[in-house]
Formats: C-alpha cells, structure tokens, sequence
C-alpha cells in the first residue's frame, strides 16, 4: 500500500494501482451495483485527456516532458491498457466527478512513472493541476459521453439495423410471389403477398436508421472547455477552440462548439435526444418480433406461416418443442431499452441551475441501450431472419379462406350483399369463392377471375 493525501486528510491506496486517493474514496464510498461505465466511455475520457494536453501544451502552459508523459499515458487509456485502474461504479457522485478524478489519477499515476517517478509523487505530475488543466468534470464527462455514444452509434448499432434492414429486404423478394391472408385487428383481412409484409418491416428499420441518424447529430456539440459552468474559468482565451480542434484530429469527427456554452453543461439533451430514437426503433423491433413469433406459432396450432431456424430445444419438458428465441430475445433487449430511456428522461430533467447531476447514470444508460440493441440486432438477423423459409401452401390456404375476401365483391353486388356472403361462407365453413358460385352470385370462371388472392394484393 501507499498513502496519498488530499483535502480530507490520507488514507491507504494499492501500490500496483494506477489510480489514487480521490478514485479510492469513490471505490470506498459507492460500493452499489458493481457496473462500471463501458471501455468505450473510458476510451472517449482518454480522447479528451490527450487533446487537452496537447492543446495546453501548444499554448505554452505545460512542460514539454510533463506534457508528453501524460500524452502517452493518455494513449494507453485510448488503448484500452489501464481499463482495469477504472473502477467507479456507475452509481457515483453526482457529474462524474469521481470518474473524471479516476481518469485524471490513472493518466498522472502513469506518467510519474514513465518519468522516473514513484506513484503518488504528484510533484511530478499532478491529476488537477496539470491532467485536468483548463477541464472541469462539467465539461469533461459529458463530451466523453458523447463522443462515446457517436462512436458507438455509428460503428456499432448503425451497421446492424442495416444490416436487419438488407436481410428483411431479401425476405421481401423472395417471398414476393407467396399470396397470404392479412389481418387486421387480428383478425382476417384482405390478401396480401409475404413479401408486401417483410417489406414494411424493412422499411420501418429504414425509418429507424434515418431518426437515429439524424438524432445522432446533436451529439456532435461538446461542451468542452466551457469548464465547471460554462465560463472557460482558469482556461486559455484560445483552449476551447484548440482542444476541440484536437480532438478532431484524433478521432476524424467534425465535432464543434456549441452555441452555448452554459446551455450544454446546464442540460443534457443530445443524451435524451439519441435515447428516444433508440426507444423509437426497439418499438419497431418489438412489433416486428412479436410479428415474427405469431407468423411463425404451431406448428400445427398456429399461424405457421414461416418457419425459423431451429438454433436449439425450447422446452425441458416437451420432447422436439422449438421456439421463437432469436425473437424473445430481442423482445426483452427492447424492454429494457424503453426502461433505459425513462431513467435518460428522469435524469435529464433533474438538471438544475448551472448543472445536471445525473451525468453517470444517463452515460451508462445510453451506452448500455446501444450495445445491447446492436448486439441484439445483430443475432436476430443473423440467427433468425436470415433463415426463416415460408409455406407457400399454407400461406395459399389461409389466403383464400380468409373471409374478407368477400371485399373484392362490394364493387358487385355491394357492401350489405357481400357482408350476407362473408356471414353464409363462415357459418358454413365454405370459402367466399364456393358461396358465390354456388348461388349463382358469379360463374366459376368471374369467381375465380376476381377472388384469385395474388390480383387482390396489387402491385
């Protein structure tokens, strides 16, 4: 162990750690869920430490071997090197104030070392005064959040909804020429063609891709260097425009100021912003799930439209019984997203007056609802869209016993007469086509000419 002193008084710190007596306090004091926020927010922390560094030191405000050891300490964390030394829980103090000193000890920790020093020998490199030079953690955590939530957004989750979209668009061909019932309400409608039903379905995951897109724009304003409330307090007149100047060139974003700086550190909206999107595509994803699991039911008792791939048993009981999984779980991963996103609103509404408190929690929130929807996604069409076949004859079957076929006969004989031949042909088990011919309503070849499903489904 060694003892590190700060404003409180010493206390005992892991000599192999690269953190010190501030992240020590926080391990102390918040021992609550055992998360921690993710590699990718720890790596954006890393980001925002080396363009400080550089930008302070290009302004003559850093030694030059100061500033290079805490530039390559800085690249570790980028790395991924010294993710173990991040240890905060999730539920911490209020900003993040001790994640950022977390960061801000592992980076001066390491760089004592690469100096010659021993950790904890902050006459060398200091967290505060030279790590976290012209930063505040008001400024500091929420442009990790977002640069880490861009970054995840467009590498991680984009790729895949793009990917579900292109595997239901070729469900769309292939079942473009299988004739189904549609139903509405749940129940019978009007024909339509399998293909026409996973078309919508791929569009709607289009119109998902688009919003989160186009919500992913607000992510783009960083509110560093507006410091603890948006003044630049202690910071070079030149510090904001030259860190975010770096920080462009270390991650090729063309992120930029916002318009105003007090603004972004007193709210954090891009957050709520980027979480209502994903709240909006897990209500798509749902609806499409829950879609795939009725098309899919029996197979004997059920719809049984499509088969899914068999991926493994669904029962402990019932010998060869197969279930939706791929289905189920994405349905839970979009549950959890729509409760991630009420905590994101909670939170982001509990700012006040020159700041928002609630920044870790909204993090690890926003963050976790991309992973596990880009995770989820990624199986689902991996593991059941991409396999799922149809029953050309089943889907036929149900298609021309649907009774509201007696639609395409209003036009005939209208809508009270075609109402009488629905209600006959359902209370006799016969199929509208058989009514009509049979009381001499069409001849067999008009009946079989405008009741044909496939003309029914249009274009």
């Amino acid at each position: 162990m060694r003892i590190e002193k700060d404003s409180l008084g010493s206390l005992r710190v892991p000599e192999k750690v690269y953190y010190g007596i501030q992240t020590q306090r926080a391990v102390d004091n918040f021992q609550i869920s055992g998360l921690k926020l993710p590699s990718r927010f720890i790596k954006a922390q890393g980001i925002v430490k080396l363009a400080a560094v550089r930008a302070n030191r290009s302004l003559g405000l850093l030694d030059r071997k100061q500033a290079s050891a805490i530039e390559r300490a800085a690249l570790e964390v980028i790395k991924g090197i010294h993710d173990s030394c991040f240890v905060v829980d999730a539920y911490q103090a209020g900003a993040g104030t001790s994640q950022n000193m977390n960061a801000n000890e592992v980076i001066a920790n390491r760089a004592i070392e690469l100096l010659g020093g021993k950790r904890g020998d902050y006459s060398l490199v200091h967290p505060n005064d030279h790590v976290n030079m012209a930063q505040s953690t008001n400024d500091t955590i929420p442009t990790a959040m977002y640069i880490s939530a861009f970054g995840a957004l467009k590498e991680d989750l984009i790729p895949v909804l793009t990917g579900l979209r292109d595997a239901l668009s070729k469900k769309a061909e292939e079942f473009d020429k299988i004739v189904k019932a549609g139903r509405t309400h749940m129940q019978d409608a009007v024909p339509m063609r399998l293909g026409q039903e996973f078309g919508g379905y791929a569009e709607a995951v289009g119109n998902d891709i688009n919003r989160i897109q186009n919500a992913s724009n607000a992510l783009l304003c960083l509110p560093v260097g507006g410091n603890a409330v948006g003044t630049g307090i202690n910071a070079h007149k030149r510090f904001k425009s030259t860190v975010l100047k770096e920080i462009r060139k270390i991650t090729g974003i063309e992120f930029k100021s916002p318009c105003n700086s007090f603004e972004s550190i007193q709210n954090v909206m891009p957050a709520l912003e980027v979480s209502a999107s994903l709240r909006g595509a897990a209500v798509t994803l749902t609806k499409i799930a829950n879609d795939i699991r009725l098309l899919s039911s029996g197979p004997r008792t059920g719809f049984a439209e499509i088969i899914l791939p068999a991926v493994q048993p669904g029962s402990s009981i019932m010998p060869g019984k197969v279930n939706p999984v791929m289905a189920e779980m994405l349905n839970m991963v979009c549950y959890q997203v729509i409760g991630n996103d009420t905590t994101i609103a909670c939170a982001v509404q509990a700012s006040q007056l020159e700041l928002n408190v609630m920044k870790p929690l909204i993090a690890h929130n926003l963050l976790f609802s991309i992973e596990i929807l880009a995770r989820g996604v990624d199986a689902f069409a991996k593991k059941c869209v991409k396999g799922i076949k149809a029953d050309a004859k089943r889907c036929r079957e149900l298609a021309e016993s649907t009774l509201a076929m007696a639609t395409a006969l209003n036009p005939i004989i209208g809508y009270a007469a075609a109402a009488e031949v629905s209600k006959e042909a359902y209370l006799t088990g016969k199929t509208v086509r058989d009514v009509v011919i049979e009381k001499g309503i069409l001849k067999k070849k008009e009946a079989d000419r405008l009741l044909d499903p496939m003309r029914l489904t249009g274009k």
